[in-house]
């Protein structure tokens, strides 16, 4: 991108809407990088660090919306996204560009595309990468729908891969987030299948590291991420919704079982 059409895609303003764990760093990552930014999230308090270095605080989600030329959700759930759409569909104005980043399937992003006021565009673009690639700008961005009206903003939280119409981005990350946590549930059975044989966990660790595993196994140990356990077991959910997935429906078991990891990293699945 040429640093004109960047200079001119600066004089967007953007509303961010979903201040949680990795909205804000994504929010963070816009605001310091010139864009005019208004945010909001329901729990409001979560909005204060980021009006102190410069965002508008709104107090509703249309409030939010009303004067913006980019949207950006990162909402928890469907029905979450749900109610935010309720809520600020009737403010956006035409040529506004919605972008959910949110995690909630295919099937609720056609929800919320049947829902869009006449003029205004929605690009599904779930993201795969914890807080601590949205603190840097290097998440993957799954991205349905036509990008270039925002490739600025994108830019500023990651690469884009475009996958073709809206509600193919969303479908891609149930493909890749099941893979992820399938194995990493996998490689802490197997944690606990060495233990079980008297297998040393040096040993083991490095031997899964140097396997075809070995990605898996630096996420099931990572420490500056965080996935929340009952997050992993919403998307599993919405993956195994599609039906025919035994391995998944198992690994879904598996999450819903651990209530004590709720709120827990999915790396705590090792313990």
């Amino acid at each position: 991108m040429s640093s004109e059409k960047t200079k001119n895609e600066k004089t967007k303003t953007v509303a961010f809407l979903g201040l949680g764990n990795m909205g804000a760093p994504m929010a963070r990552r816009l605001l310091a990088a010139g864009y005019g930014l208004t945010v909001w999230n329901r729990t409001a308090g979560k909005a204060s660090a980021l009006v102190a270095e410069g965002a508008v605080a709104a107090a509703t989600p249309a409030d939010a919306v009303r004067d913006a030329d980019v949207v950006i959700t990162m909402l928890a759930d469907p029905a979450a996204a749900l109610a935010v759409a309720d809520a600020m569909l009737p403010a956006l104005r035409a040529g506004t560009t919605w972008i959910d980043t949110s995690t909630v399937g295919p099937d609720t992003v056609r929800e919320l595309a049947s829902r869009l006021p006449d003029g205004v565009a929605l690009i599904d673009a779930p993201v795969m990468g914890s807080v601590d690639r949205a603190a840097t700008g290097e998440l993957l961005i799954l991205a349905g729908g036509d990008t270039e009206p925002v490739a600025g903003v994108l830019a500023e939280l990651g690469s884009v891969t475009r996958c073709g119409e809206v509600g193919t981005g969303a479908s891609l990350k149930l493909v890749l987030i099941s893979a992820v946590i399938g194995g990493v549930a996998l490689v802490a059975e197997s944690l606990r299948l060495a233990a079980a044989l008297g297998l040393p966990d040096s040993l083991v660790r490095t031997s899964l590291a140097a396997s075809p595993m070995g990605g898996l196994v630096g996420r099931a140990f990572a420490t500056e991420a965080y996935f929340p356990v009952e997050l992993a077991a919403k998307d599993v959910a919405l993956a195994v919704g599609v039906g025919g997935l035994p391995v998944l429906e198992a690994v879904r078991g598996v999450l819903a079982s651990r209530t004590d990891l709720t709120g827990s990293d999915l790396s705590s699945l090792r313990d």
